[in-house]
């Protein structure tokens, strides 16, 4: 692809490196942008801006959040005692669009794949052990993905928390729900949440 402008070129080159986009639609999104006026410019890269600064991790969850709690751990109306262990923001967003699920979360940063070099000690199990002690929830959900290392991921954390006096719980696995839950329609996810089934294991 030839440019007449670097300028052009550095700002395709950057718009590619995002997820789904290749360098064709990246150039289109790069002139749709230069027809905006300056100040529409200046809104949409200070969004940016104000991301990559001050978002947080949620202290509790490891939700994201604007502030040091996140609003679903501050929000009082929620299920204290349940907690659903997610792999990351995504599934959070998946399972609130649902709206069939009221208790609390906790995001394990990713899942156990030693083909990836991910081990145990690089998701969040520690700070969820952690909330675990301190008494107050009483179930547990696995809400990860039905992949091999999301199954280990699970059975792992099954085994880490089994010494806690806790209902262990999963989502239903008799509907179709793919690898990912982002990508289950709300339907669905809602279904498998209000029809969770105790943890089976090996």
């Amino acid at each position: 692809m030839n440019f007449s402008s670097k300028l052009i070129e550095n700002a395709v080159d950057q718009m590619a490196t995002l997820p789904g986009i290749g360098r064709k639609t990246a150039l289109r999104l790069v002139l749709h942008l230069l027809k905006k006026d300056e100040s529409d410019i200046d809104r949409f890269t200070n969004s940016f801006q104000s991301l990559c600064k001050d978002i947080k991790l949620c202290s509790n969850c490891n939700n994201l959040s604007d502030n040091e709690i996140c609003e679903i751990c501050s929000n009082k109306s929620r299920d204290r005692n349940l907690v659903c262990v997610v792999e990351d923001i995504r599934d959070v967003m998946a399972i609130e669009s649902t709206q069939q699920y009221f208790g609390l979360y906790h995001v394990l940063g990713g899942i156990i794949s030693p083909m990836d070099g991910v081990g145990p000690n690089d998701i969040e199990v520690e700070s969820l052990l952690r909330r675990l002690g301190e008494g107050e929830i009483k179930e547990v959900l696995f809400a990860l993905s039905t992949s091999m290392e999301g199954e280990t991921t699970s059975y792992y954390l099954f085994k880490k928390i089994a010494s806690f006096d806790l209902t262990v719980s999963a989502i239903a696995r008799g509907v179709a729900l793919g690898d990912e839950l982002e990508y289950a329609d709300e339907m669905t996810l809602g279904k498998s949440i209000l029809n969770r089934q105790p943890y089976e294991h090996a």
